[in-house]
Parts: C-alpha cells; sequence; structure tokens
C-alpha cells in the first residue's frame, strides 16, 4: 500500500510540475510577444505595465503549482530531510510571492490610474 501511495505521490508530481512549467513558459511566450508588438506600436508606459501585470499573475499561479507539487511529493516520503527542504521551498517561494504580489498591487493601481486619465 505505502509502495502504491509513493509512486502515485510520484506521478502526480510530475503531472504538477509539468503543469507550472508549461504556465511559465505560456506566460513567458505571451508576454514577449505583447512587448514586441507593442514596440511597432506607439507604446506607452501603461500598455507595458499591463503586460507586467499580466505576467505577474501567470508566475504568481505558476509558484503555486510548484509549491503544490513539493508538498504532494513530501506527503509520500517525509523524511526530516525532505520536510526541511519542502519548508525552506516554501519559505523562499512564499517571500518571492509576497513580492509579485506587492509589485502587482502596485502595478494594477498604476494602470487603473493611467486608464482614468485617458
Amino acid at each position: 500500500m505505502e509502495e502504491l501511495l509513493t509512486e502515485s505521490a510520484r506521478s502526480i508530481t510530475t503531472v504538477i510540475e509539468a503543469m507550472a512549467v508549461l504556465i511559465v513558459a505560456f506566460a513567458a511566450a505571451e508576454a514577449f510577444f505583447r512587448v514586441v508588438l507593442l514596440a511597432f506600436h506607439k507604446p506607452s508606459e501603461a500598455a507595458g505595465r499591463a503586460i507586467y501585470v499580466r505576467f505577474l499573475r501567470w508566475l504568481v499561479a505558476g509558484l503555486t503549482f510548484q509549491l503544490a507539487a513539493d508538498i504532494v511529493h513530501t506527503a509520500a516520503d517525509a523524511s526530516w530531510q525532505q520536510l526541511g527542504q519542502v519548508a525552506a521551498v516554501a519559505a523562499i517561494r512564499a517571500f518571492t510571492s509576497f513580492f509579485l504580489e506587492r509589485d502587482l498591487r502596485e502595478a494594477a493601481e498604476e494602470v487603473h490610474r493611467a486608464a482614468a486619465k485617458e
């Protein structure tokens, strides 16, 4: 039974990690193409900021999926060393997500103010 749980957790972890990679890859490609398109039009700071805000939202989603994968992996292989590593990774991701969310809030407010002026 334990072996089945461990093998299932590995498979689930792989799927969730793949989802996270796809989210980040999609976000990066979308942001890149939007920036390239913006370069051929009259670029405005508000338009650039909107691209940045959208990109940050996707990155936060990717980080969340990565953390979920780590939690599933640890649930099946709960050694103290593994728990310590996941705790460290979770702390780093929480710290990163906190600052991404703060930047996201500030950027969204700037986009909203710029849209109100237009």
